[in-house]
Order: C-alpha cells, then structure tokens, then sequence
C-alpha cells in the first residue's frame, strides 16, 4: 500500500513539474502589447519573416470553411484585427479595400472573432468587396498564429497584426501592432509584395 501511495504521489510531482514548465515556457512566447497604454499579452509570437505559413480554415460570410490553401499562388495580405465594429479595425478593413482594387495577384483577408452576419453586414453597408472576411469564431487561427489575447478586457479576440505571405507560400512581412489602437502600416506591408 505504501509504494502505491509513493507512486502516486511521485506521479503528482512530476504532474505538476512539467505542468509548470509548460507553462513558464508558454509565458515566455507571449507578447505584449497595449491597450489605451496598458500593457496585454498575446498568447504567443506573429510566425517569423522566411517561414512556411501554416495553412488554416477560417469561416466565410456564406458560413462555408476557407482555407489558406484556396490562395496557393497568390499574395496574401492577412489583416488581423479584434472586431469590425471598432473604429480602427473597420478603417483598416475600408483601407485595405480601397489598396486591394489595385494589387495584382494578390488576396487580402480581413480576419477577426467576429461572426460572419456581422462581417457581412458591415461589407454591405460600406460597400466592401475587394477583401474576403473570414472569422476565426469556431477554429484556433489565434492560438496557431500567436495573435489571440490572453489577457485584458479583450481577452479572448484577436490582437492587430499583418502578415503578408507570397506566392510559394513564405513569410515576407508581419506586424503585431504595438498598441491595440493604432492602425497598422498600411505602406510597408503593401511594399512587401510589391
């Protein structure tokens, strides 16, 4: 009875050491940025220049998946953002509209928790039809790009960043904006594919 007991609670410790280094590991990918100067984290780092992206499946304004894959051949400019109902994100979305009508070969996503109604929603009452909206409201997108907030009032949704991908599929730009309220650079991620 006395070695079972001991091999339980060895089992425990060991449990609980590797539990805490995950997690002290987990910790130190996150990165923070700020909310109204606040520091937030998110729940890790944007996937690095020179990378291979990682395909995903997302969900469109038709409810139907997308994935990466179906813009194998083409640039792809992923605008991450929290919500479409916030003044930032929807001027980056009205931007990135207006610069896509004149990129070549090029697919602009505009990504966030939002659920589809409301991305489409939106689309119709500003007019928005050169970018495709995709929501990450049922898939792991955040946590598979290091983009989703781990802390705060926004917990949950997903933090401002770019990441633009070319034709064979590799990182050429990102951007996790610092602070949650200020647009992202508009020039150098059109710059990368240019």
């Amino acid at each position: 009875m006395t070695s079972i007991k001991k091999s339980v609670s060895l089992a425990k410790i060991l449990f609980i050491g590797v539990a805490s280094l995950f997690i002290s590991a987990s910790s130190f990918a996150q990165t923070t940025i700020t909310q109204g100067g606040k520091p937030i984290h998110t729940v890790g780092k944007l996937p690095a220049v020179g990378t291979q992206v990682k395909d995903f499946t997302l969900t469109g304004v038709d409810l139907k998946d997308k994935t990466l894959s179906e813009f194998k051949g083409k640039y792809v400019i992923m605008n991450i953002f929290p919500s479409v109902n916030t003044g930032v994100c929807s001027k980056s979305v009205r931007q990135f509209n207006k610069d896509a009508a004149s990129l070549n070969n090029t697919a602009v996503l505009c990504i966030s928790k939002d659920l589809p109604f409301a991305q489409k929603a939106f689309c119709g009452a500003e007019g928005i039809d050169k970018v495709v909206m995709l929501s990450d409201f049922r898939t792991d997108f955040g946590n598979t790009y290091g983009v989703q907030i781990a802390d705060g009032p926004m917990k949950g949704l997903l933090s401002r960043a770019v990441i633009v991908v070319n034709p064979e599929g590799k990182i050429v730009y990102e951007q996790q904006v610092p602070e949650i309220g200020q647009e992202p650079d508009y020039t150098a991620a059109i710059a990368a594919i240019k």
